[in-house]
C-alpha cells in the first residue's frame, strides 16, 4: 500500500456500502477523477459492495466485504472482496424496458450496471477463498 491507496473493510450488513461509496468518492476528488465520473465510480462500488454481502456471503454477519482503491497509471483501480464462493453462472442481461414496467426481475442488474460504467471489470475467485470484482475507471476519457 502507498498514498494512492485506501483500503475499508465492511461489515456484511446492507447500509454499510454506503461507507465505501463516500471513502470511494473523496479518493476519487482527491485524485482529480472529474465529477460525473464519480458519480459512475460510487455506483460501481456500492453495486459491487452489495452484490458482495448478499450473494457472495449470502448474507452471513460474521463475513466481511473488503473494498481496496488505488490510483495508478492514470487509473482508477477498485477490488471489491468477499468471502463467498463467487459468481458461478451470470445472469442473462437484463432487459431495461421489463424492469421499468415491472415485467422483470431486476436480478442481474447491478452486474449490468457495473460493466457499463467501468472502462474495465473482471470477476475472479481469490487464491484464499472467496471472490473478487476488479474494476477500472480511467481519470481521462
Amino acid at each position: 500500500m502507498n498514498d494512492r491507496t485506501i483500503e475499508v473493510n465492511l461489515v456484511n450488513q446492507l447500509g454499510y456500502e454506503r461507507i465505501a461509496m463516500a471513502c470511494s468518492a473523496s479518493f476519487a476528488r482527491m485524485m482529480g477523477l472529474p465529477p460525473e465520473r464519480i458519480e459512475d465510480l460510487k455506483t460501481m462500488v456500492s453495486e459491487a459492495a452489495i452484490n458482495a454481502m448478499e450473494h457472495g456471503n449470502k448474507g452471513r454477519p460474521d463475513a466481511r466485504v473488503t473494498v481496496s482503491l488505488n490510483c495508478q497509471d492514470n487509473t482508477i483501480n477498485v477490488t471489491v472482496s468477499d468471502e463467498g464462493n463467487g459468481i458461478t453462472n451470470f445472469p442473462p442481461k437484463p432487459d431495461i424496458e421489463k424492469i421499468i414496467e415491472d415485467l422483470e426481475s431486476p436480478v442481474g442488474f447491478g452486474l449490468f450496471l457495473i460493466e457499463q460504467l467501468a472502462d474495465q471489470v473482471e470477476f475472479n475467485k481469490a487464491a484464499n477463498g472467496g471472490h473478487v470484482v476488479k474494476m477500472a475507471i480511467k481519470m481521462n476519457l
